[in-house]
């Protein structure tokens, strides 16, 4: 079963992957791209999240899964957030639009910890999972401290 809700989410990833920005005929719906994608990558790093901080048993292939799983999808909400999508109701900032290198940047702070937290979270060994998780939970952080309404 597990393996299949991470096929399933994979396979979501990738028809999302298609030049998004390019595919959104309205802004409410580049709106619901990237929430989207930041749900499905806010769940699986959950997941290995709650292993690493001991609320969830540990399961390294399940750790591992979800990590992929998070690190793909990480690149995927950045379209999602392109001229004109400032307008429909949501918890991004206006900041997001009149500081969009500062948020580019954290985007891609994020995705580069991502990248660290599928590398340890394949190898097995938890206490690397949890420096990656830490890692990555603070770039998610500065990002919603900056960008994100409460």
């Amino acid at each position: 079963m597990k393996k299949l809700t991470v096929c399933l989410l994979a396979a979501t990833a990738l028809t999302m992957a298609a030049p998004a920005s390019a595919q959104f005929a309205k802004a409410e719906e580049a709106v619901k791209y990237r929430q989207s994608a930041l749900f499905v990558m806010q769940q699986n790093f959950s997941r290995v999240a709650g292993m690493a901080a001991g609320k969830i048993p540990f399961d390294a292939k399940v750790a591992a899964d979800s990590a992929a799983v998070a690190e793909f999808v990480s690149k995927l909400p950045w379209a999602g957030f392109g001229p004109g999508t400032d307008k429909p109701e949501s918890k991004a900032k206006p900041e997001i639009w009149t500081s969009k290198a500062k948020f580019d940047d954290y985007a891609r702070k994020m995705e580069t910890e991502m990248v660290k937290l599928a590398v340890a979270a394949k190898s097995g060994n938890l206490d690397g999972i949890k420096a990656a998780v830490n890692a990555t939970g603070g770039t998610c952080k500065a990002c919603h401290d900056d960008f994100r309404t409460k």
